[in-house]
């Protein structure tokens, strides 16, 4: 099953409408993007919590890595760079933090708040090589800016 981006767009918009507490957004996107797509095998954020520091939120699978520097890893880039992170292989990309042994790719997309403020990024893990492309890309980053920058 591939997700329906202008659905999930629909059902996310209608659960978050009028809620301005940002963990509370953050759960709410974590659950219905993971159960979304069979590709998505972990779904979650990392917030901003400090200069160069990223650490867990809410989140959908396994366990996470519960501390992020900017300086590493894919979630780290996304932060870092603010630009999303498309990998379609975890092995090949230098400093990868592996939290899950079972993941082969990875998009990772900044998080803007109001004011265009980094609140943190959404990552989005999967254990097939190449999930990911640009469509997800758009898609998400039309999620996430509706949500927390709207």
């Amino acid at each position: 099953m591939r997700v329906d981006y202008a659905e999930l767009a629909k059902v996310v918009g209608a659960l978050t409408e009028g809620e301005d507490d940002v963990v509370s957004l953050m759960a709410t996107v974590a659950c219905e993007v993971h159960h979304a797509d069979d590709r998505f095998d972990w779904t979650g954020f990392y917030r901003v919590v400090g200069p160069e520091l990223l650490k867990i939120g809410p989140y959908q699978g396994g366990h996470g890595c519960l501390v992020i520097p900017f300086s590493r890893g894919v979630c780290g880039a996304a932060a870092r760079t603010g630009e999303v992170q498309l990998v379609p292989d975890v092995e090949a990309f230098p400093g990868h933090i592996a939290c899950a042994a079972s993941t082969r790719s990875e998009i990772v997309l900044p998080v803007w708040g109001k004011g265009g403020v980094l609140i943190g990024v959404f990552d989005i893990d999967s254990d097939q090589p190449d999930a990911f492309d640009s469509e997800d890309a758009r898609g998400m980053g039309a999620i996430l800016a509706a949500v927390f920058a709207g």
